[in-house]
């Protein structure tokens, strides 16, 4: 490369750092330390390596690109935007203020050009193990020997703190055991966080974790040699079988000359007068604020147009697989706007009262093998449970690093890498995914099912073992306070199925609901199917809530329940009508459903002049007076459960018919 092109880069690198110190600076606020340490490698990756369309952020061959280490946002957007994507100089301008694209971390959906949102450490690193398994995926199932239509990389600049996060360790543990080499991650080894030196909490060498891992690791000494770092990504694309790491040792706050290797630099603008100092060590006029020299930005836009033209050549590539091959373009098309086969809903099953009682993880089991030859995005599996959570696909082999074709996963016993790569999974086009657990663990997965709820995505989660009624595990696995805190979270809809038929409408609501991830809380024990000639039938889940069973008269009291104690409802409704006492029974599977509908629908069932409500779950109370007047009750779980089988913990708890009845009647 030429002096002169050398010197350019240099220069575009050193735009980069003043943009970051520039806008924390304005903003008052974030990180501008990582930006100026990382924006070599990240200068190396966008320039040299990485395959995207500015005009297109959405490409479905385009390279992803993940900034784990998302308090250094500024780093990517400052990309983002010199490259040519719809970000302003403005944008930059109101970094981290109300209502700007360019929020505080990174956040999908808002900015262009955002794979994933990210800000909890360590995130990032997993949402891109499940970006990885996607594309091997897709590939496996669309790709042909004359067409490559996906054969994109996965990209990511990591922090130290994403190291020492626990998911980390579990994502790149399963990455290594699958063989993921289309993932290349850059390490900012910069050996600072908020506290100071990393040394005072984390002194482990990275390297041979990650080479236990089965990981291939490079090590990066100066993390302004854009020559070496443009030779380790070289020798990752390279390496197709393992995952690899790139430890570049950096400097955090590069160019400022009070504040570089400080924790200062971490989590606080720079100052007035260092950010002048910058500006001056680097070559640039410190009276100047966001200048972007004329041949830095040619520069950057000249390497975003080449992406039109890289996805132009893959458009036609495209066209030509369609005449070669019309049924997987067209399902691959569908599959990827998000639209489900036609007639799919057909095959789902309907459960005869007759039948004998069947538990909701069973009915679940039974739908999604009846549904899964019609929806052929649909993969997923457990954290090593599928034999009690019954989210196996029976016909189907299980995703491997020999069988990249294969539906069914095996995410081991890693439940908080499970929610993360699910969400990376989902943010690939064409892939609807799903994950399992017992209800109790989805404990471990908060922070990626919160994420995911933020991002919108339709990731489905399969929760079993609902209650207490799954009895002699006690009171550490019975779950309690997890119902109301999961509704708890804005946009995840929590749904808890009362029987077979409600459990078979669940998954079609959750298939077809595109604007956030569903939770299907499923019971261990057996339940009775509903005679749905007796009782309304379990369409009305639909709407959340439904009018399941009618009083015989004039309603004096309502009942409403969700799951298992469904039947004890009506058990309570049956004994006062024979008492003369008219009762109506509710079903509310889905709180977030039933506040979607109109006003007349919901007064319809829940009648505002019916005063004597019960309402009845085998978990918190918690929330439950939103639906209960003043002169109403709730039974539920006000103390952790005991070990004891399933029948002795309902009776102890008060959860039966006699005791619920007598509940009923003081309430009267």
């Amino acid at each position: 490369m030429s002096s002169t092109n050398k010197s350019l880069e240099q220069k575009a690198i050193n735009t980069i750092r003043i943009l970051a110190a520039d806008a924390v600076q304005k903003a008052n606020s974030g990180h501008p330390g990582m930006p100026m340490g990382a924006a070599p490698m990240g200068h190396v990756l966008w320039s040299q390596f990485m395959r995207y369309n500015p005009a297109n952020p959405r490409w479905a061959n385009r390279d992803r690109f993940i900034l784990s280490a998302g308090h250094g946002c500024m780093l990517q957007y400052a990309l983002l935007y010199l490259t040519g994507y719809a970000l302003t100089l403005d944008d930059i301008k109101h970094f981290r203020q109300l209502h700007s694209k360019t929020a505080g971390h990174p956040e999908y959906g808002l900015a262009p050009g955002i794979d994933v949102t990210t800000g909890p450490l360590g995130q990032g690193f997993a949402n891109g193990i499940g970006m990885a398994i996607a594309q091997k995926h897709l590939a496996a199932t669309y790709n042909k020997p004359e067409f490559p239509l996906f054969d994109y990389h996965i990209y990511a600049i990591c922090s130290d703190g994403d190291m020492m996060e626990g998911v980390t360790s579990e994502a790149a543990s399963l990455a290594g055991h699958l063989e993921l080499g289309n993932i290349i991650y850059l390490y900012d080894d910069n050996h600072i966080s908020i506290e100071g030196s990393t040394d005072i909490a984390f002194n482990e060498d990275v390297g041979k974790r990650f080479e236990a891992y089965r990981w291939h690791v490079q090590i990066v000494e100066d993390g302004n040699d854009i020559d070496a770092i443009a030779v380790a990504l070289r020798n990752a694309k390279a390496e197709t079988q393992r995952p690899s790491l790139i430890k570049v040792r950096t400097q955090i706050a590069y160019g400022s000359p009070n504040k570089v290797d400080t924790a200062g630099a971490h989590g606080s603008p720079l100052g007035e007068e260092e950010v002048r100092a910058v500006k001056t060590f680097l070559g640039f006029d410190p009276d100047q604020h966001f200048y972007i020299p004329e041949d830095v930005l040619q520069y950057y836009r000249d390497i975003g147009k080449k992406g039109t033209e890289l996805e132009q050549q893959w458009q036609e590539q495209f066209e030509r697989y369609r005449k070669a091959y019309p049924e997987l373009a067209a399902a691959w098309e569908q599959s990827a706007r998000g639209e489900l086969s036609a007639g799919w809903e057909q095959k789902l099953p309907v459960f005869a009262a007759g039948d004998k009682p069947i538990a909701t993880r069973q009915a679940s089991g039974k739908v999604l093998n009846a549904i899964a030859a019609d929806l052929p995005g649909l993969m997923g599996g457990a954290a090593d449970l599928a034999p009690s959570t019954e989210t196996h696909l029976k016909q189907y082999s299980s995703f491997s690093s020999e069988d990249r074709a294969g539906r069914n996963f095996h995410f081991g016993i890693r439940e908080h890498a499970m929610g993360s790569v699910l969400n990376g999974m989902a943010l690939t086009p064409g892939i609807i995914a799903y994950g399992a657990t017992f209800l109790i663990f989805s404990e471990y997965m908060r922070p990626p099912i919160r994420l995911a709820a933020i991002m919108k995505l339709r990731t489905i989660y399969v929760f079993t073992h609902d209650s207490i009624g799954l009895g002699e595990d006690g009171t550490t696995h019975q779950p309690v306070e997890q119902l109301i805190s999961l509704r708890a979270i804005p946009n995840l809809m929590v749904i808890r199925p009362a029987d077979a038929n409600e459990t078979s409408v669940a998954w079609r609501v959750a298939l077809q609901h595109r604007d956030g991830p569903v939770a299907l809380v499923l019971t261990r024990q057996g339940l009775p199917v509903l005679n749905q000639e007796k009782y309304a039938p379990a369409e009305g889940l639909a709407k959340g809530a439904y009018l399941l069973s009618e009083a015989k008269g004039t309603p004096q009291l309502i009942l409403i329940a969700t799951g298992s104690e469904i039947t004890l409802a009506l058990g309570v409704q049956e004994r006062l009508q024979q008492e003369g006492i008219a009762a109506s029974v509710v079903s509310m599977p889905c709180w977030e459903l039933f506040e979607q509908q109109d006003k007349a629908y919901k007064e319809k069932v829940l009648p505002p002049g019916i005063k004597k409500r019960l309402a009845i779950e085998a978990g918190s109370p918690l929330g439950w007076h939103r639906y209960v007047t003043d002169e109403g009750a709730v039974h539920g779980m006000t103390t952790f459960g005991e070990s004891a089988p399933a029948a002795d913990l309902f009776k102890e708890f008060g959860f039966t018919v006699d005791n619920l009845y007598a509940k009923a009647r003081a309430l009267l």
